[in-house]
């Protein structure tokens, strides 16, 4: 049996990035760490280390679904892992295009509207 949580912290860190994974894990408590684990685990070292699709295509169906779903808290995380994921920001406008389609136009335009302010972040950082 795969050991699927320290691939899934692997695998977890080379999506979002050391810095987003060091601070997830600084605030971890007794309360929430069998929870941490079970993501770690099956979200990471199960489903994103699975290379069926690549992590781009992932990547785009990951920030469909939260907008779909209406989870806008974690769409900045999962677009500052574009830039570990490959999926450019076009990408990321035609997945939340399918939303607009498919689950409302309400949804796609606020998670536009957090990408747009993260891909800003971004290039303010390389100011």
């Amino acid at each position: 049996m795969p050991d699927r949580l320290n691939t899934g912290m692997t695998v977890r860190r080379e999506v979002l990035g050391n810095a987003h994974v060091d601070q997830a894990e600084a605030a971890k408590t007794a309360f929430d760490k069998p929870f941490q684990e079970f993501i770690t685990e099956q979200a990471w070292g199960s489903l994103w280390a699975d290379d069926t699709i690549t992590r781009r295509e992932r990547s785009m169906l990951t920030l469909a679904l939260l907008a779909a779903t209406g989870n806008f808290e974690e769409i900045p995380m999962h677009i500052r892992a574009t830039r570990n994921t490959g999926a450019s920001p076009e990408d990321v406008l035609q997945a939340f295009m399918h939303v607009a389609v498919y689950a409302g136009v309400p949804k796609a335009n606020h998670a536009i509207k957090l990408a747009k302010a993260t891909f800003a972040e971004f290039e303010e950082e390389q100011i």
